[in-house]
């Protein structure tokens, strides 16, 4: 398992924190001294989609780190108050400036070994000119099958699910994957 990052302080009353199974648990977790509350740490949920728009994808080449510069589909973690659909979406505008509709589920992946999970929908882009570049991505672009920089992917789960996603939309027939990326 990925280590956690260290709590020094709880996160109720803000004082020092010690390691330690507590009552009624099998694993260790940081505890505060002084008023008992668990400061639990939990993986990440990053949620996004793999934006289709007739036989091509819409992939975005990141302006951020990890893996600047490399390509993935529009993705990132999600926030509280929103459904993962709602997160995908949001994540799809603010990475490609795309709005998406039609968005099912086509993949949970789980990361342990970083703590995450990752939930992926298909989509459809609204238009093909319905796209643009946003913060943290340098460039998007629609892409056919043959023409993914397959060389150039951010993310060894985004490469499975999509050369997944090629080989059922060969048969129209798409269904939920749950595995494990390690």
């Amino acid at each position: 398992m990925a280590a956690s990052a260290q709590i020094k302080f709880c996160n109720l009353c803000g004082r020092g924190v010690t390691q330690k199974i507590p009552p009624g648990d099998n694993r260790q977790r940081y505890v505060c001294d002084h008023c008992g509350e668990i400061q639990y740490q939990n993986p990440k949920i990053v949620t996004g989609c793999i934006p289709v728009w007739q036989d091509r994808v819409l992939l975005c080449r990141r302006a951020i780190e990890p893996r600047y510069g490399y390509w993935t589909v529009p993705a990132g973690f999600m926030e509280n108050g929103e459904s993962v659909q709602q997160g995908a979406a949001r994540e799809t505008m603010e990475e490609a400036c795309a709005p998406v509709t039609d968005v099912s589920l086509y993949g949970i992946y789980n990361l342990p070994h970083i703590s995450q999970v990752y939930m992926l929908f298909r989509a459809r882009l609204e238009s093909e000119a319905g796209y643009g570049v946003g913060e943290e991505s340098l460039e998007t672009a629609l892409f056919l099958e043959q023409d993914i920089p397959w060389d150039k992917m951010a993310f060894r789960v985004v490469s499975a699910a999509l050369k997944r996603f090629f080989i059922e939309r060969q048969t129209n027939q798409f269904t939920v994957e749950v595995t494990d990326i390690v």
